[in-house]
């Protein structure tokens, strides 16, 4: 049963994730990563491409060529559903620690 568990993402793959609701090549990956996160967050090459070859294995993007010399990428149905289920577990953390802070709040 833990082999169906679902595993929490990276930041770094969960913003990788998002990109690639459109077609991108790595460096466009690695802007609008930047982009989304206002500069907080810099993806380097060796973790965009270990990144991206992780994901390409697990089937949760896919290699998308509009353009044959630049390698694209897209997000499949799967890389779909991990991003959902990874922004239930957020708001699920979300909902817990502010329900927490408001019960501590209140006994005060």
């Amino acid at each position: 049963m833990g082999s169906s568990k679902i595993q929490p993402l990276t930041e770094a793959v969960y913003y990788i994730l998002l990109s690639l609701y459109t077609p991108l090549h790595g460096y466009g990956i690695m802007q609008n990563v930047k982009r989304l996160t206002n500069g907080r967050l810099n993806l380097g090459a060796g973790t965009l491409y270990g990144a991206t070859n992780t994901l390409l294995s697990k089937g949760l993007i896919t290699e998308y060529s509009s353009d044959p010399s630049k390698k694209e990428y897209l997000i499949t149905d799967l890389g779909k559903q991990t991003v959902e289920n990874e922004l239930a577990r957020l708001r699920e953390l979300v909902k817990n620690g502010e329900m927490l802070l408001r019960e501590i709040a209140n006994e005060k």
